[in-house]
């Protein structure tokens, strides 16, 4: 029944926040509808109608698909995490192979983040993933405690949460500007060319309702008020949208960890050895300056406990920056995720016994 309302709960979570996020599609499709509308209605067979439900699924499908491509990458890179084989980290390769197959999903990727401070994360898309462990956790762990925590980031993978908290969370993504192609992928010298070959066929598109020649005094004016509007109002749109998203995904971060505890926990068949590792890795990486639990940044959002791979500290040569960022991942207190764990195996005992 716990395990039933707890689904229940993530699925009308996450339906909330997919409707957001669909009113934000329509509401930028409608903002943008004088520009392209004429041109996506001639693709949907010259019906306004059609053309604009068709800018709204090509803006949110957009939207999604940058944040996505860009996550797992920058997670990867902010791990600082090299790719293992079977021949350079043997035992853990072979761990990783059988929980997958108790697991029935296919055998994940593995790296190791050059960190000592114990930790781990799952990244991965609609199609393949990836488990990233630290150093300084396969040092730590028993080898019971080990198989346990590697069965919770499988069933992270499993039940694809990077892929839904990175689309659930897109929103507040879009506001700290986490994912920028033009940041990432062109070089300094191109991005004053990439700007002002968008900028002019934005007002070439302004032709389309603008009731002036485009270089008379009159028609600039409309097009600089017409952009004005487009800029102001979709950000007062994106933030008030945005807000609530926050705490839902918050929300939902936090129950699919519940989730991965419970059915990590059933796949090696001892909640003890997670409850275990919990205990242990939460007293090792203690942070020196802030309560962890109040501090998700990034890649801390993502790991088993959030702290990352410094500790709660910056690592040496790995400084943060200062820029806004708006996290939209949580993690439940660890003495909760350790009682329920302790819950399960009492439950679990008491089947084996009755």
């Amino acid at each position: 029944m716990v395990g039933n309302d707890l689904t229940a709960r993530i699925g009308g979570t996450l339906a909330l926040i997919l409707a957001i996020d669909v009113a934000f599609a329509l509401i930028v499709a409608a903002l943008l509808e004088p520009w392209i509308g004429p041109v996506v209605a001639s693709l949907a067979g010259g019906s306004q109608l059609r053309g604009y439900g068709l800018l709204a699924v090509l803006t949110l499908v957009g939207l999604l698909w940058i944040q996505l491509l860009y996550a797992r990458r920058n997670l990867l890179a902010e791990a600082d995490a090299y790719p293992v084989t079977a021949e350079s980290h043997p035992d853990l390769d072979a761990r990783i192979t059988r929980l997958a197959s108790l697991a029935d999903i296919r055998v994940p990727a593995v790296a190791v983040a050059d960190s000592d401070v114990p930790n781990s994360f799952a990244v991965g898309s609609p199609w393949s993933g990836t488990v990233v462990v630290s150093e300084g956790l396969l040092e730590i762990l028993s080898d019971e405690e080990l198989d346990a925590v590697l069965a919770h980031e499988l069933v992270h993978l499993k039940n694809h949460d990077a892929v839904v908290m990175t689309l659930a969370s897109f929103l507040p993504a879009l506001v700290s500007d986490e994912y920028s192609i033009l940041e990432d992928e062109l070089p300094a010298s191109a991005k004053p060319i990439v700007f002002a070959t968008g900028a002019l066929v934005w007002f070439v598109l302004s032709s389309t309702f603008i009731d002036a020649p485009l270089l008379s005094a009159s028609g600039l004016v409309q097009f600089v008020v017409a952009t004005a509007v487009v800029v102001l109002v979709g950000g007062i749109t994106l933030g008030l949208l945005a807000t609530p998203v926050v705490f839902l995904s918050q929300s939902l971060s936090r129950q699919r960890e519940f989730v991965a505890d419970r059915d990590g926990a059933r796949l090696v068949g001892n909640p003890s050895a997670l409850a275990s590792a919990l205990t242990a890795l939460d007293d090792v990486a203690a942070p020196p300056t802030e309560d962890a639990r109040r501090r998700y940044d990034g890649l801390e959002g993502m790991c088993l406990l959030p702290y990352g791979f410094s500790g709660g500290g910056e690592r040496e040569g790995n400084t943060k920056d200062d820029s806004f960022h708006v996290e939209t991942r949580s993690h439940p207190p660890t003495e909760e995720r350790i009682e329920r764990l302790r819950e399960l195996a009492s439950a679990l005992e008491g089947t084996k016994t009755a």
